[in-house]
C-alpha cells in the first residue's frame, strides 16, 4: 500500500504549506556598498570636527609686569591697566571665546592681589576657565602682550579653585634708597637753615634745587616742575604705542623746563654770595657724605626693630585711605616685616625691606614705610608707630613713592598641602630663573633710574618735615618732652607761631583719644 494513499496524507496534503521561517535582520554594515556617496562624507567630517573640539580648564596663570605706565592692576573703565591688557591678550591667543569677551564673569576671572598706579609685580595669579589648546598658549600671550608684561606659566587647578580665596599670604618688596635712612642726608630748607652756625650743619641739595623744588624763596610751594616730574615717561612705557601723545608731552615739558629753569635762575640771583658758594661746597661735599653711611649692623637693627611693630594684627585706619576705623576691613594681619639685605643697582644702595600678610589695603605699605623712614629720620618717635595703630586716633601718615614697590610672590600654602596629591604646587620654584631675569631688567633698573634721573625718594624725602606732617612734631614732642603745649611767645616768625597754635589742637586732640 502506498502511504500517500493513507488518510492521514490526505490530510496533510490537503493543508495550506507552512509559512516560511523568519530571516535574521541583516546588519547595516553589510548593507553599505563599496562605493562612499557625499552624504556620507559629511557625516564622517562633522564627527571629526566634534571630537576635535576643545574643552575649557580651570588654570592659575603665573606672569610679572612692571607697572610704570599703568594705572595699576584692576580692570577700570576708560584706564589703562595690566588686567585691561591681559584680557585682550587672552581672547586674541584664543583662551577666550568671542562671546566672553570682556565679561569676566563667565569664565570665572579671579586676581590673587591688586596692586596700585606704578606698582609691578614678579609673582602675580589669576585664575579662569580657558581654552589651552592648541599647545603653545604661554608662546602666543608672550607675542601679543607688550614687553613689560611677561607670562611664565600656567598650572592646572581644582574647579573650585580661586586666586584671590585661596592666597594665603602675599609677599611684597620695598626698595628704598640708603640714603634715605640718613637724617642728615636730603633734608628740609628749614633744617638746613636752623643748623648753620650750629656745629652740625646739614647739607643743603643744590641738585634738588635745580629741580624747581627747594630753593630758597619757592619752598614748598608747588611750582610747575611737579606737573613736569608727572608727565617725565620711561623707556618702558614706550611700548604702549602712544606716538600722538609722547609728542605733547614731549613739547610741554620743554616748556616746563624753560619757565623753571626761568624761575630757578631768578631766585639763584637773588641769593647772597655767601650762600651760593655754600651750596657749591656742600654740592661737591654731597656724594662724600651720602657715603659714609652705610647700613651697617646697627642702623639694620634699628630699623628691624622699627618695622617690627607692624607685625601681628592691628587697625591699620591710620595706613589706608577711605577706611574708617570702625571698619572691620581696617583690621589686618602682617606675618613678618624685615629689612636685612642691601642690593647694588646702577650704582645706588636700596635696603629690601620684605612684608608677608594675608591682605593689603590702599597704600598701606607705602605709608608704612613712610611712618619708618620718618621714626628713623629722627622725625617722629618710635612710639608713634603704636600710637598710629590705635583705634581711636586720627593721624596724617606720609606716604613714600610708588615707584620702589613690587609684589614679589602669592602663596598658596593651605591648598598645596590639601591637593598635594592631585594637583601640581602652586609656587613660583618653576619659573625662579626668568622671574629674576625679567626682574633685574624691568623692575630694578627702571626704580634705579628713576631715582637717577628724576630723584623722586629725594624730593620725598625733602618734604617729609613737621610743616608738612604737623602729627609727627606734635607726637614727637609730646613724648619725650613730656610737657604741656602752649604756643612760644619768643617765636622769631609768625610761622613758628602759627606751628605752635596747630600744636595745641592737635596735642588736645590726640590726648583726649587716649583718655
Amino acid at each position: 500500500m502506498n502511504p500517500s494513499d493513507t488518510p492521514e496524507a490526505k490530510i496533510a496534503a490537503s493543508l495550506p504549506p507552512p509559512p516560511p521561517p523568519p530571516q535574521e535582520p541583516v546588519s547595516k554594515k553589510l548593507k553599505m556598498s563599496t562605493t562612499t556617496t557625499s552624504d556620507d562624507e559629511e557625516a564622517v567630517t562633522a564627527t571629526c570636527t566634534k571630537k576635535l573640539r576643545y574643552k575649557r580648564r580651570k588654570i592659575a596663570i603665573f606672569f610679572a609686569y612692571c607697572g610704570v605706565g599703568y594705572q595699576g592692576m584692576q580692570k577700570n573703565p576708560g584706564a589703562k591697566t595690566i588686567e585691561g591688557d591681559l584680557e585682550e591678550a587672552l581672547f586674541h591667543s584664543g583662551a577666550v571665546p568671542e562671546q566672553d569677551r570682556g565679561n569676566s564673569k563667565r569664565y570665572d576671572w579671579a586676581r590673587s592681589a591688586r596692586t596700585d598706579k606704578g606698582v609691578s609685580a614678579v609673582g602675580q595669579v589669576v585664575s579662569g576657565r580657558f581654552y589651552i589648546d592648541p599647545p603653545g598658549l604661554v608662546e602666543r600671550l608672550n607675542q601679543i602682550l607688550p614687553a613689560q608684561i611677561r607670562i611664565f606659566g600656567y598650572k592646572r587647578v581644582t574647579a573650585s579653585f580661586n586666586a584671590k580665596k585661596f592666597c594665603d599670604r602675599r609677599r611684597y618688596i620695598y626698595l628704598i634708597p640708603v640714603f634715605a635712612l640718613d637724617p642728615s642726608c636730603h633734608r628740609d630748607r628749614e633744617s638746613v637753615m636752623a643748623s648753620l652756625g650750629s656745629g652740625n650743619e646739614l647739607v643743603k641739595c643744590l641738585e634738588c634745587s635745580e629741580r624747581g623744588r627747594k630753593v630758597i624763596g619757592v619752598m614748598g610751594k608747588r611750582s610747575s616742575s611737579e606737573a613736569k616730574s608727572k608727565i617725565v615717561q620711561s623707556d618702558i612705557s614706550s611700548n604702549n604705542g602712544d606716538n600722538g601723545n609722547a609728542i605733547n608731552e614731549d613739547s610741554l615739558t620743554s616748556e616746563l623746563k624753560e619757565a623753571t629753569d626761568g624761575s630757578v635762575q631768578n631766585e639763584v640771583t637773588n641769593m647772597e654770595d655767601v650762600l651760593v658758594e655754600e651750596d657749591k661746597v656742600n654740592l661737591k661735599n654731597r656724594p662724600m657724605e651720602e657715603r659714609r653711611f652705610c647700613y651697617g649692623e646697627e642702623e639694620k637693627e634699628r630699623f628691624n626693630r622699627i618695622l617690627k611693630h607692624y607685625v601681628g594684627s592691628h587697625n591699620f585706619h591710620n595706613f589706608t585711605t577711605r577706611t574708617k576705623a570702625e571698619d572691620p576691613a581696617a583690621r589686618r594681619y602682617i606675618v613678618s616685616f624685615h629689612a636685612n639685605k642691601v642690593v647694588t643697582v646702577e650704582g645706588i644702595d636700596f635696603v629690601k625691606c620684605e612684608v608677608v600678610g594675608q591682605s593689603f589695603m590702599l597704600h598701606q605699605i607705602r605709608k608704612m614705610i613712610g611712618m619708618a623712614v620718618a621714626v628713623v629720620r629722627n622725625l617722629a618717635p618710635e612710639s608713634l608707630i603704636e600710637t598710629a595703630l590705635q583705634k581711636d586716633v586720627n593721624i596724617n601718615v606720609p606716604t613714600a613713592p610708588e615707584v620702589g614697590l613690587y609684589l614679589d610672590e602669592c602663596l598658596f600654602a593651605s591648598y598645596n598641602q590639601k591637593w598635594k596629591d592631585s594637583h601640581e604646587e602652586l609656587s613660583m620654584k618653576a619659573y625662579e630663573e626668568e622671574a629674576e631675569e625679567f626682574k633685574m631688567k624691568f623692575i630694578y633698573s627702571h626704580i634705579a633710574s628713576t631715582e637717577r634721573e628724576e630723584g623722586v625718594v629725594a624730593l620725598w624725602l625733602h618734604s617729609l618735615n613737621h610743616r608738612n606732617y604737623p602729627d609727627l612734631r606734635v607726637c614727637s614732642e609730646d613724648t619725650l618732652e613730656e610737657k604741656s603745649p602752649k604756643v612760644n611767645d619768643n617765636a622769631d616768625t609768625s610761622e613758628e607761631k602759627s606751628n605752635a597754635v596747630e600744636k595745641n589742637g592737635d596735642s588736645a586732640e590726640i590726648q583726649g583719644a587716649k583718655e
